[in-house]
């Protein structure tokens, strides 16, 4: 039985945001899916020049596993040594995206804990109690 992969670090979405700003080769690798996308929102990332990486780790509706995730994010990101924030809902898919790319081979990558909108409130609701927009981090919707 072979080892399970290597933990792979959080940053809060702030860590990951100063990366982003920092002028260090560093990358969002958002992996929800196209309908969260275009219904719950995008981090804006516009004051960094760049984009977030939009790649799904799972397909909407059925939610299985993209076979051709690591191809196309190593096409998107072909340089290796790039730090790599994963980004999801509340921070699992984007741990499996994270796992599956450092398999691949890229050392620098990192679960941005709590996500987008993170855990639900009292009443059920996301984005109020942690995560990317409940830091106050720029977000757009569509």
């Amino acid at each position: 039985m072979s080892p399970p992969p290597a933990d792979i670090p959080d940053a809060s979405p702030a860590e990951a945001y100063e990366a982003l700003q920092g002028g260090q080769d560093a990358r969002l690798v958002d992996v929800r899916t196209r309908a969260e996308w275009a219904f719950v929102g995008l981090p804006d990332l516009s004051d960094t020049g760049q984009d977030p990486i939009l790649i799904e780790w799972q397909t909407f509706p059925s939610m299985t596993v993209d076979p051709a995730f690591g191809e196309a994010l190593e096409s998107a990101c072909p340089q290796k040594t790039t730090a790599l924030y994963f980004l999801c809902r509340s921070g699992a898919r984007s741990l499996a995206a994270a796992r599956e790319m450092r398999s691949r081979g890229y050392p620098n990558v990192f679960n941005v804990k709590d996500g987008f909108e993170g855990p639900p409130d009292a009443e059920g609701h996301r984005g109020h109690v942690a995560g990317w927009k409940a830091n106050n981090l720029p977000w757009r919707q569509n």
